[in-house]
């Protein structure tokens, strides 16, 4: 009898100690670089006095299966009449698309957030807010900004804090209370602050940084990096360069990963043409939670490219693969091949020798590369 009641203890304290697995829990988070549209875009995509955009077609199942989508939204939403660069301005339809394609959050602290003015800074979050876009970067009043900056999201039981910062404005100020997130160690230290009393699990900076059309990071953004780290900030993702930079990831002694800089993801889309501002990455990783205990693993890419109009005749702008299969496919254009072929190499010679750490590509699944250079 004695030994009945030892067997049943033993195996409730065996049953106690084992971790449960319901308290474990884990999800992907993908980002994706400079959201543009230069004129050319505008003009490809005005159809009969509205405008379409089938830009995403071949990439939007990879960013749906992300749990969270994240991109750099660098144009405003001021209102007519549209523009691309300088003063970069798009119709809501821009915005919706890149909803549609997956994208949960929408940085827009970055160089062109004031391109028109003030008013187009409130007329881009009212239309975000309308289409219940979640946003962080750009503020109404120091007021909205004191509420919603860290914006800070939870998936299951896993809460993060994201913050977004640029280094100015193209020489634009603020006015009429409008708020810009820009950098400044103080504010960003005092935002990092209140990620950790909000017991944040993880946080991450998406910086708006660096030099235009340099691959290798400079030595500010070098610093920063390391002073974001430092202050507890986890993951930094880097925008604006309009180039890919490389990424570094640390690791502890057992391996396990402490930070991950991504220095820049290069153009999401666009319309410029140098060989290395027509593609970029998305980047990829999985943050786990386990009792309380956080793991941030697989961290990895895969390498895009813009398809454009004046390339493919008669087609829209598309964002595509840019990897082995779809570059070898026989229906691809000869003169998108070779550009798809340079920027790969390019990107696999930059990668081979400036990344830190073990960061893999990925090749995610793609409807037909007849999907991608389809006809208007």
């Amino acid at each position: 009898m004695f030994n009945a009641k030892f067997k049943i203890l033993s195996l409730f304290i065996l049953i106690a100690l084992l971790p449960c697995s319901g308290n474990t829990q884990t999800i992907s988070m993908l980002f994706a670089g400079d959201a543009m549209q230069h004129q050319a875009q505008l003009d490809n995509a005005y159809n009969n006095g509205t405008y379409k955009y089938n830009n995403f077609d071949a990439i939007k199942d990879e960013i749906s299966s992300a749990d969270i989508a994240v991109v750099n939204f660098e144009t405003t939403l001021g209102g007519k009449p549209y523009s691309g660069y300088p003063a970069f301005c798009s119709p809501t339809e821009f915005a919706t698309a890149l909803k549609d394609c997956g994208f949960d959050i929408f940085l827009t602290a970055n160089n062109h957030s004031l391109d028109r003015g003030s008013n187009g800074v409130f007329k881009t979050i009212e239309i975000l807010d309308s289409l219940k876009i979640k946003h962080l970067g750009t503020y109404n009043s120091q007021n909205e900004r004191n509420i919603e900056h860290p914006f800070i999201i939870r998936k299951g039981n896993i809460k993060i804090g994201m913050l977004n910062y640029t280094y100015g404005t193209n020489g634009i100020v603020a006015k009429q209370g409008a708020i810009i997130n820009y950098i400044d160690t103080t504010i960003i230290k005092r935002d990092i602050a209140f990620c950790k009393i909000k017991k944040c699990d993880i946080i991450i900076a998406n910086m708006h940084w660096g030099d235009e059309y340099q691959l290798i990071p400079n030595i500010h953004q070098k610093r920063l990096s390391e002073w974001l780290h430092k202050n507890g900030v986890r993951i930094v993702i880097g925008s604006h360069p309009h180039v890919v930079q490389p990424i570094t990831v640390e690791t502890d002694s057992c391996g396990n990963i402490e930070n991950i800089t991504v220095f820049s993801l290069g153009n999401f889309i666009s319309n410029m043409k140098t060989k290395m501002t027509m593609g970029a990455i998305i980047f990829k990783l999985f943050v786990t939670k386990e009792q309380d205990k956080i793991k941030i693993t697989n961290p990895q890419y895969s390498k895009i490219f813009t398809q454009r109009p004046d390339v493919v005749k008669n087609s829209n702008f598309a964002v595509i693969p840019c990897d082995s299969t779809t570059i070898n496919n026989i229906n691809l254009p000869q003169k998108l091949r070779e550009d798809m072929k340079i920027f790969n190499n390019e990107i696999d010679n930059l990668f081979n020798k400036h990344n830190k750490g073990e960061i893999i590509e990925y090749f995610f699944s793609k409807k037909s590369l007849h999907s991608c250079i389809k006809q208007k």
